[in-house]
């Protein structure tokens, strides 16, 4: 009775959520609800989100859903308006009129009887560039106009909370004003400096330096202090206090920001626009073995305070590029896979690039290390580099390479003693070695098909666009023992874990079989690029042969099953994507399409559950899954389920990779790499692969300072 009484509350409430979601969704822009919205994105420690509806509902958080408080108010003709964060709570808010999440920007509007304001934060990830894509700096920006056809005299306010370069609010900070060659700027940071002591994955960075910086000729005034007490200074009369340098507090002894303000004097009909830098100064991002790597801007001598100055010169060049970026982006993502898909891909498009760090090497080139965020801290896992690399693939041959290339050093390396590819470097942001299985590693703790399978997928997939397989060269003997292991191990998996390892071991796994199967056809695709025809013959001809017997023994009726050995059992067959993607060819169509029909049948309110042992899905695979259908029907109909889940999910936390099918509740999981995974409808599209990658910057040379 207990399970039918929660059965139908559950139905009862998705049905409420479903109705919730079509009502909004009859205005387009209003109808797109982002669960979390990203403003200052550029790596796992500078990551900061607003998790409300409206801009001033709440106070804004980093990733993890620690106060990381970003706050702003207008006064206009002597009475201040709240736009951003929930203090002081006293002053009346100018409301929210619209919303916007694009790639690289997101953009509020606001508006009274008074005036329009329009808020925008600029985070310029363009992978045309890869120096501007790793520079840590957010722009932010404000353009206001009178509403009501007369003057009024304007004031703005901005700060940041010294939160943001602590890991805990009791930590000790000092701060100091600096000014820069046509810029104030201040910038505060923890008095211990741990650089790169600790390893974890619920921590934030309390090293290196947190910048505000504004150009000088927009006549800023700057204080650092309690965050309460100049935020009631300038409530009062426009003005902050300048207090005297106190020496260092721990943040949360008044909650200590940077803040600054602008007088715009008499503001009209024409948009008057004021605009300041937020930023972040790591110094040292990742230690690599006995390394400790910079991020990669700050090759060639660079430093925060050379930064800022080029940032804030080049302002209005990068603002245009970001802009007609995303523009061009959201034609081709809906071109792909239609609006709904190309609102949340462009919502994800920052929250992918934040989960990494893109640092440079002892020879200036690029390495990128992804964190497991929210799962369980580790560093470049193999497993994470799979679902994410979409993303990469899609838009970037440097950073494809930079994420593979720790991986393949590392198994290449007298410290790995396997046949088969390792699940991960360490614990963020410690890559010295795999942490995964605990203790002594074994192949029974590890993932071998599943990470072996992940790596020889990507490698072809990075050959298959740049049209040569030159960067798997150097490797060879780790991948021809990779292929020999997947030969012996791969078609039935032993009691292994995959990378759906919440789910458990699992014996004869058929989507892992099915996994094994393609990554020997993309080993047998990389012989042919590498001239070794014979072994391409003989690996492509073991896939042929192992695909049909898959097809023999998977089969029960109108679908697939989990397990080879387990009847009456399904599961998404996710990993065959590509198999349509290399246009490998292994798997006959009519056997995909009685999947997808079969899919169809059985999905949730909010998407297709992973298999039929529970009710959870994950978001990268059901995208994985959708793009596997030939009909735009059909595809749609697998994603929009996901859609009405993004707008739908009660956790207001950058965009989870696992949750409930029926509820539109989170498991676990929050901000990871894995999002970047969603890009794979795009990818599925070959001209807009192509023209994505070949716009991408490849890996260059690069001197060290």
């Amino acid at each position: 009775m207990k399970k039918t009484i929660l059965l139908l509350s559950t139905i009862l409430l998705a049905l409420s959520l479903i109705s919730q979601t079509d009502q909004g969704n009859q205005s387009q822009v209003s109808g797109f609800r982002p669960p979390s919205v990203p403003l200052v994105t550029h790596d796992p420690y500078f990551s900061i989100w607003s998790p409300a509806d409206r801009l001033y509902d709440a106070e804004t958080v980093h990733w993890t859903g620690k106060r990381q408080a970003l706050h702003s108010m207008v006064r206009i003709d002597g009475k201040t308006y709240r736009i951003m964060g929930s203090k002081p709570s006293n002053a009346e808010p100018v409301t929210q009129t619209g919303l916007k999440v694009n790639p690289t920007q997101t953009i509020y509007q606001f508006a009274n009887k008074f005036i329009r304001l329009e808020l925008t934060f600029t985070s310029p990830a363009l992978p045309e560039n890869l120096d501007l894509l790793s520079q840590p700096v957010t722009y932010i920006t404000w353009s206001i106009e009178s509403a009501d056809g007369q003057s009024h005299n304007i004031d703005l306010y901005f700060d940041c909370s010294a939160e943001v370069a602590v890991d805990q609010p009791d930590q000790q900070v000092k701060w100091q004003n600096a000014d820069l060659t046509g810029l104030l700027a201040i910038k505060v940071g923890s008095v211990d400096q741990p650089v790169l002591q600790k390893s974890g994955d619920d921590l934030r960075i309390d090293w290196g330096y947190a910048w505000l910086a504004s150009p000088e000729n927009q006549n800023p005034l700057r204080s650092t202090g309690p965050g309460d007490e100049v935020r009631k200074a300038f409530s009062k009369d426009g003005k902050i206090p300048v207090l005297p340098n106190p020496g260092s507090k721990a943040v949360n002894d008044g909650f200590y920001s940077m803040a600054m303000t602008w007088n715009l004097g008499s503001v009209g009909s024409k948009v008057a626009t004021r605009w300041a830098m937020l930023a972040y100064d790591d110094i040292l991002s990742i230690r690599y073995f006995d390394d400790f790597l910079r991020p990669y801007w700050r090759r060639n001598g660079m430093n925060m305070q050379t930064l800022l100055k080029s940032s804030a010169q080049s302002y209005p060049l990068v603002y245009d590029k970001c802009k007609n970026f995303d523009q061009k982006l959201f034609q081709d993502l809906t071109r792909a896979g239609g609006e709904k898909y190309a609102q949340v891909a462009s919502l994800v498009y920052r929250e992918c690039l934040a989960a990494h760090k893109v640092v440079a090497d002892q020879n200036g080139q690029p390495l990128m290390f992804a964190k497991e965020n929210f799962s369980n801290g580790c560093i470049a896992t193999v497993d994470v580099i799979y679902p994410a690399s979409p993303f990469f693939l899609l838009f970037s041959p440097a950073l494809t390479k930079a994420m593979l290339k720790p991986i393949l050093d590392y198994s290449a390396s007298s410290r790995w003693k396997f046949p088969f590819a390792p699940h991960d470097l360490g614990t963020y942001p410690h890559a010295t070695g795999q942490v995964y299985g605990g203790g002594e590693l074994t192949e029974e703790n590890q993932m071998p098909v599943e990470e072996t399978g992940n790596m020889l997928i990507v490698l072809a997939a990075l050959a298959k666009a740049e049209g040569n397989a030159s960067f798997s060269k150097p490797y060879w003997p780790v991948l021809e023992n990779w292929a020999k292991y997947l030969l012996s191990k791969g078609f039935d998996p032993e009691n292994q874990l995959c990378t759906d390892d919440f789910a458990g071991h699992l014996a004869h796994n058929i989507n892992l079989s099915a996994k094994a199967i393609v990554a020997l056809a993309s080993y047998a695709e990389l012989c042919k690029m590498n001239g070794k025809p014979e072994e391409a013959k003989k690996y492509r001809q073991e896939a042929e042969v192992f695909a049909r017997k898959w097809v023999d023994l998977a089969t029960e009726g109108d679908h697939t099953k989990l397990a080879y050995d387990q009847p009456g059992t399904w599961s998404q067959k996710y990993n065959l994507v590509w198999d349509k993607l290399l246009n490998l060819n292994l798997f006959p169509n009519e056997v995909i399409q009685k999947e997808i029909d079969f899919y169809l049948k059985i999905q949730a309110p909010f998407g297709l559950p992973l298999d039929n042992r529970e009710r959870w899905t994950k978001t990268d695979w059901i995208l994985w899954t959708a793009t596997m259908a030939d009909k735009t029907t059909d595809f749609e109909a697998l994603f929009n389920p996901v859609y009405r889940f993004v707008n739908s999910t009660p956790q207001r936390v950058p965009l989870t990779d696992w949750y409930i099918t029926d509820n539109a509740y989170k498991v676990g999981f929050q901000a990871r790499p894995v999002i970047g995974g969603l890009f794979i409808k795009a990818l599925s599209d070959q001209k807009i692969w192509m023209k994505w990658f070949k716009q991408g910057e490849d890996i260059k040379p690069a001197k060290l300072d």
